[in-house]
């Protein structure tokens, strides 16, 4: 029996001990490294195909922080500044809602600045 409670007391431990490492399905996490070098290539091309449409012409100056979350999909979250042409840069939160797998509408880009009344929000 007090063999079987230190197995279960290891087991434990060790559990604790991998949580830490891995993602929570659904939580919010900050990027780093190469998920981070990723999520940035994704911002400049999505910017770059909102400005082949009807959408302003962003360009994104600097990234303040990148967050990912796993929600049918991935959702990114940046906090950046945003500039457009000649305009002043503004500080923006900018959210590309990725879903790879569908062929169409498997995009959607919001984007929200500081000072503005309206948001943002296309999806192809």
């Amino acid at each position: 029996m007090m063999a079987f409670k230190v197995f279960v007391l290891l087991m434990g431990l060790i559990a604790l001990t991998h949580a830490e490492d891995a993602p929570v399905l659904g939580g919010v996490s900050e990027l780093s490294g190469d998920e981070r070098k990723e999520a940035l290539a994704l911002l400049d091309t999505t910017l770059a195909k909102l400005a082949t449409g009807d959408g302003p012409s962003y360009k994104s100056v600097k990234v303040t922080s990148v967050t990912g979350q796993v929600v049918s999909g991935t959702l990114n979250t940046y906090e950046t500044e945003l500039a457009n042409g000649d305009e002043p840069s503004k500080t923006c939160t900018v959210k590309i809602w990725s879903q790879p797998w569908l062929k169409e509408n498997g995009t959607n880009i919001t984007i929200k600045c500081a000072g503005d009344d309206k948001e943002l929000d296309k999806t192809w």
